[in-house]
Parts: structure tokens; C-alpha cells; sequence
């Protein structure tokens, strides 16, 4: 147990009608919890190299001697598109067969938010995780530069530039939800465009352009110094997982008469919560990253709901069932699908051979 101060485990032990003090154990959600990081980053990796491994087969005329199979996760970059399948599912009762994994990994995230609050934000997502780590170099430097609290944009600035994210998911839900309609839905999941969207994607990252590049230094440069600055402001999928959050049933809540203010809960927040000063946490920004819990020096001050304020269940618990449900999810419909595209490769070669006609330029562009 961490060493608290004297008048603080005093205070602890009155406020508990001096009843013994309890230290709570010391299973680390917070290193699981970078595990459950370290795995999906490797995941990721794993399906970049494949998928960089198949078009550049396609690339090369298909000259190798084995052929490299396409990754179907790949399409978890592809979150318009899922957008895109869900309103066709709702319009024609039907998955489309040409990115099915997007729609799929789209459900899925949206089903763990509700539960976990913005849990893939906080175990899964790999910008996220790259946004942490960035985060705890920009905390070394401040405190090398003699500064004992991070820093965060002023309140003033704050607010108006959270917005942001909502008005991209905004505009990305008006755009495929209202201005489009069944029909241009339909054509748009059957264009060439639509069906190359992964290659597409995967042209754009290797073959940069000057402004891209200066964007991402920016962010980067900004993420040192104001911690998650990309997934605070602009992120629109964090904005939808916010949203559902909010709605959900996981929640975090802290038992006043035991808490002892020593505000650690507050300080390991990567997204400013104070929670030491509320009953609830109950904000779009909260990861579901559990920190604060795991923090928690007593035991019983801070716990996890989940179904209910009346079904209290462990920190360890919410992690594990966080896992089992995400990954375990996705594992079944890898394994019973719908999964796999229906696009054969001698398509994609097709596609990709004829990429830079018009019919391969976004629509609306």
C-alpha cells in the first residue's frame, strides 16, 4: 500500500465509524490495462503488414509464390464506410458483402461503450495509446521544467474546442443519414471507390503530401504538452462512443464516507475528470481507463457498476468482462461471419490497376 499521511488515514478511520482501515488490493488495472494496449497495437501492426503484403502482391502483377491472403480487420480503418453499411443494413435489412468487417467492428465498439463507457478509446484504440505515451513524455518534460501538475488548455478554450469532434460527427451523420439518399446509399457501397477504400487508404499513408505531414507534427507537438489533444478536440469516433457512454449502464461512483481527499483519482485522469469532488462520474470524456480506481488507496471508495447502480462488481471484473466481450466478439464473427469480403483478388488487381481514373475519386469531390 502506498503511504498515506497520518492525518489522512485518520480521517479515513473516523469517517468509517472507526472501523478498521482497508487498503484495497493491489490488482493493477492500469498494467493490465497496458497489455490489453500493447496486444491491440500488435494486432494492428500484424494487419498493416499483411494488408501492406497483399496489395503489394496485387501491385506486382501477382508474381510470388504465395499469395498473401487480405486481412479483413483492416476495414476497423474504415469507420465511414461501416457508417455507410449500417444505414444500407437499415434501409435494406441486409449486410452488404463489400466491407462487412467495418460495419461488424462498429457495432461492436459502440456495444462495449455502452457497457464500458469509452472503453476501446481506453484499452484498444491504437491512437489512443500512441496519444498516452506521448502524454507521459510531455508530463517528464514538465516536470523537468519544474512544473508539479500537467497541463491542460484553460477552461475558456477548453469547451469550445471539445465541440469540435461533435461537429464532425455531425456532419459525418447528416452526410450519410439524411443528405444521402437509399438509392445514392446503394451506389455508393457499390462503387469502384467504395470497393478500394482499404487500398486507398493505404495510398494515402504511403505517399503523404506536405500538408498531411505538418498536420500530424502539429498534433504530435500538441499532444506532448496538452495530454490526448487529438482525441479531446477532434476525434469524431470518440465523440460517438461519448455519446453512448452516456446512455450506457457502466459506471464509475465514489463512496464519499470513505473517500479521504487525497485526490489521486483526479491526477491519473487522462481526460481531467475530477473525480475526487463528485458523487458519479458521468462525462463523455471518461475512457472507462479505470485509473482511478486503481489508484484508489481505500478500498470500497471508489467502485464499479455495471447493469444498474445496484450491481456492483470489481474493478478486476470490469477489465476481464471488457476484454472477453470486445475481443471474444469479434472472434466470433471471424470465425462464423459474416467477416471476409466478397471481393476476389483478381478484383482488387482490377481495381487497383485502373486506381487513378475518375470513378476512383471520392464522390462529391
Amino acid at each position: 500500500m502506498t503511504v498515506l499521511t497520518k492525518r489522512r488515514v485518520d480521517r479515513a478511520l473516523q469517517r468509517q465509524g472507526n472501523r478498521r482501515f482497508k487498503p484495497r488490493k493491489r490488482f493493477s488495472t492500469r498494467r493490465l490495462r497496458f497489455w490489453a494496449q500493447m496486444f491491440a497495437a500488435m494486432i494492428t501492426l500484424w494487419i498493416g503488414v499483411e494488408f501492406v503484403r497483399f496489395v503489394q502482391y496485387l501491385e506486382s502483377g501477382g508474381n510470388s509464390v504465395t499469395a498473401p491472403t487480405r486481412p479483413p480487420g483492416v476495414e476497423a480503418f474504415l469507420p465511414i464506410s461501416g457508417l455507410i453499411s449500417l444505414r444500407d443494413w437499415f434501409v435494406t435489412g441486409m449486410l452488404n458483402s463489400i466491407h462487412p468487417a467495418s460495419m461488424i467492428i462498429l457495432l461492436v465498439i459502440i456495444l462495449t461503450a455502452f457497457l464500458f463507457k469509452k472503453g476501446f478509446c481506453g484499452w484498444v484504440c491504437p491512437v489512443g495509446f500512441i496519444s498516452e505515451m506521448i502524454g507521459n513524455i510531455g508530463d517528464r518534460i514538465v516536470r523537468l521544467l519544474g512544473i508539479n501538475r500537467r497541463l491542460k488548455s484553460p477552461r475558456l478554450l477548453d469547451y469550445p474546442l471539445r465541440s469540435l469532434k461533435y461537429i464532425l460527427l455531425g456532419f459525418f451523420v447528416y452526410a450519410v443519414f439524411f443528405a444521402m439518399s437509399a438509392t445514392a446509399i446503394q451506389q455508393f457501397v457499390a462503387s469502384p471507390y467504395n470497393k478500394v477504400a482499404d487500398v486507398k487508404m493505404l495510398e494515402f499513408f504511403a505517399d503523404i503530401d506536405s500538408f498531411a505531414l505538418w498536420t500530424i507534427a502539429i498534433l504530435f507537438v500538441l499532444s506532448i504538452f496538452i495530454r490526448g489533444f487529438w482525441c479531446r478536440y477532434f476525434c469524431p469516433y470518440g465523440a460517438l462512443l461519448g455519446l453512448v457512454s452516456l446512455l450506457g449502464s457502466g459506471k464509475v461512483r465514489r463512496n464519499a464516507d470513505k473517500c479521504i481527499d487525497c485526490a489521486r483519482c483526479a491526477k491519473v485522469c487522462p481526460s481531467f475528470i475530477k473525480v475526487d469532488q463528485i458523487t458519479s462520474v458521468v462525462s463523455d470524456e471518461c475512457s472507462g481507463c479505470l485509473d482511478c480506481v486503481d489508484v484508489c488507496p481505500v478500498n470500497g471508495a471508489l467502485e464499479t457498476y455495471i447493469g444498474g447502480s445496484r450491481r456492483r462488481i470489481s474493478a478486476k471484473v470490469w477489465a476481464i468482462a471488457f476484454i472477453v466481450v470486445f475481443w471474444g466478439t469479434l472472434f466470433i464473427f471471424k470465425t462464423a461471419g459474416p467477416w471476409k469480403n466478397s471481393i476476389t483478388a483478381q478484383e482488387y488487381q482490377y481495381h487497383i490497376e485502373k486506381m487513378n481514373g475518375p470513378e476512383y475519386i471520392h464522390p462529391g469531390r
